[in-house]
C-alpha cells in the first residue's frame, strides 16, 4: 500500500475540514506530514490540534519537502492561483479549495459594467495560466467541490442512470447568515460574495449532473451556453439601532444572488445563494426529468432533531453549521461533514494521488465554475443575458 504524505497550506476553517476528511480515509496509508500558515503561531496551533509533526510560517518551505506527495491549498481566495502554481511546479499533486481563481486587488475601473467585463477577462486569463501549469506539471489537480461527493448527490446520480430521461431542470441553493471572516467580506481578497463563495457549490453540482448525463448517453458534452444573473448587497438596509442576527458589516460584495444557467441542450438550472438567511446553513438540490424527480436536503435534515429551552443545555457540542440559536427544536446533525461529502472527496483525492489518475472533481469543473461566476457578474451589472462563447 503506497503511503501518501500530505501537506496542508492554510490553517483556517477549510483546512480543518480537509484535515478531518483526510483522517477518515481508509484503504490507503495517509500521513498528514506538515502544515503552513501565515504565522508560525497559527501553524503551530493547527499542527498541535491535528497531530501534524511539522509546521511552517512560509508555504515555500513546505513545498521544498520532497517527501510530500499531495498538497491541500486552503489559503484565502486571492492566493489560490499563486500557491497552486507553486505547488504544481514543485512536483506535488494539488487539492484546491473553491474557487479556483477570481478577480482580486483594488478596483481600477469605475463603471460597473466595464469593471465586471474587465474582471471576467482577468479571470479567464488566470484560468488559462493555471491550465498551462497543470498540463506542464504532469501532476493531478483536484477541485475540492464537496457537493459532487455528497451521498445525496451520488445517490441521485445512480438513480438517474437507472431511471433514464434527460435532466431538464436543476434547482440548487447554498445559503446561511454570513461568514465572520474579514477577508470574505471584501472583494479585494474574496473575489466576490454570495455567488462566488456559496453559489459555486450549486453551480458545480449542476455542471457535474449534466456532464454525468452526457457520459451515460454517449452524447456530446453539454456545457453552459449563457447566464442571466441578479445580485444584491442590502447595505442600505442596515439598522444600527436594531441589528439583526445575520452578519451585516460587508464592504463591497453581494450578499444575495440568483443565477439561471442555460445549457447547450436547452435545459436550465436555477442557482440561489445568500448571506442573509437565518436558520443555519442550507444545502438544497432538486432535479427534474420526464421520468423522475429528486429533492435533497443535505443540510439541514431531520436525521436528528433535539429540543431544549435551556441555552446551556448542550454545552459546546456541535449542532449545525451557522445555527444562530441553541434553543427550541434544533437540527442536531449526527455527521454533517459526511452528509456534505467532505470525507468522500478526500478519499477520492488520496486514491487519485496514490494511483496518479484523475479525480472525479478536477480542473475542468473548477475552471467552468469560475468562468460562469464572472460571466454572471457581467450579467448582473449589465442587466442582460451573457453568452459564454
Amino acid at each position: 500500500m503506497k503511503k501518501v504524505r500530505v501537506g496542508l497550506i492554510g490553517a483556517g476553517f477549510a483546512a480543518a475540514l480537509h484535515a478531518h476528511g483526510l483522517r477518515a480515509v481508509y484503504g490507503a496509508n495517509v500521513e498528514l506530514a506538515a502544515v503552513a500558515s501565515g504565522t508560525r503561531e497559527r501553524a503551530d496551533a493547527f499542527a498541535r490540534a491535528h497531530r501534524i509533526p511539522d509546521a511552517y510560517a512560509d508555504y515555500t518551505e513546505l513545498l521544498r519537502d520532497r517527501t510530500i506527495d499531495l498538497v491541500s491549498v486552503c489559503v484565502s481566495n486571492a492566493a489560490h492561483a499563486e500557491v497552486v502554481t507553486a505547488a504544481l511546479r514543485a512536483g506535488k499533486h494539488v487539492i484546491c479549495e473553491k474557487p479556483l481563481t477570481g478577480a482580486f486587488g483594488p478596483r481600477t475601473v469605475a463603471d460597473p459594467v466595464e469593471r465586471a467585463n474587465e474582471e471576467w477577462q482577468r479571470v479567464r486569463a488566470s484560468i488559462a495560466e493555471l491550465r498551462e501549469a497543470v498540463d506542464a506539471s504532469g501532476r493531478q489537480f483536484m477541485y475540492a467541490e464537496n457537493w459532487v461527493y455528497a451521498p445525496a448527490m451520488t445517490k441521485i446520480d445512480r438513480l438517474l442512470g437507472l431511471a433514464g430521461g434527460a435532466v431538464l431542470d436543476i434547482r440548487a441553493e447554498e445559503s446561511h447568515s454570513g461568514s465572520h471572516a474579514e477577508r470574505s467580506r471584501r472583494r479585494e481578497t474574496a473575489g466576490g460574495g454570495a455567488l462566488l463563495v456559496l453559489g459555486s457549490h450549486a453551480i458545480g453540482a449542476a455542471l457535474h449532473l449534466k456532464a454525468a448525463e452526457s457520459r451515460r448517453s454517449g452524447a456530446p458534452s453539454v456545457g453552459v451556453e449563457s447566464v442571466v444573473a441578479d445580485t444584491a448587497d442590502f447595505h442600505a438596509l442596515r439598522d444600527a439601532e436594531r441589528p439583526g442576527y445575520v452578519v451585516d458589516d460587508w464592504h463591497d460584495v453581494e450578499r444575495w444572488a440568483n443565477l439561471v444557467l442555460r445549457f447547450t441542450d436547452g435545459t436550465r438550472a436555477v442557482i440561489n445563494a445568500s448571506f442573509a438567511m437565518l436558520g443555519g446553513t442550507r444545502n438544497r438540490l432538486e432535479v427534474y426529468t420526464p421520468r423522475s424527480a429528486y429533492r435533497a436536503e443535505m443540510t439541514p435534515n431531520n436525521a436528528l432533531m433535539a429540543f431544549t429551552p435551556d441555552t446551556e443545555a448542550f454545552g459546546d457540542e456541535y449542532l449545525h453549521e451557522k445555527v444562530e440559536s441553541r434553543t427550541g427544536w434544533i437540527h442536531a446533525a449526527p455527521d454533517e461533514d459526511w452528509e456534505r461529502g467532505y470525507p468522500q472527496e478526500m478519499q477520492d483525492f488520496v486514491e487519485a494521488a496514490a494511483d496518479d489518475r484523475p479525480a472525479l472533481a478536477g480542473f475542468d469543473l473548477a475552471a467552468a465554475v469560475a468562468d460562469i461566476t464572472y460571466a454572471a457578474y457581467v450579467s448582473a451589472a449589465d442587466g442582460r443575458r451573457v453568452d459564454l462563447n
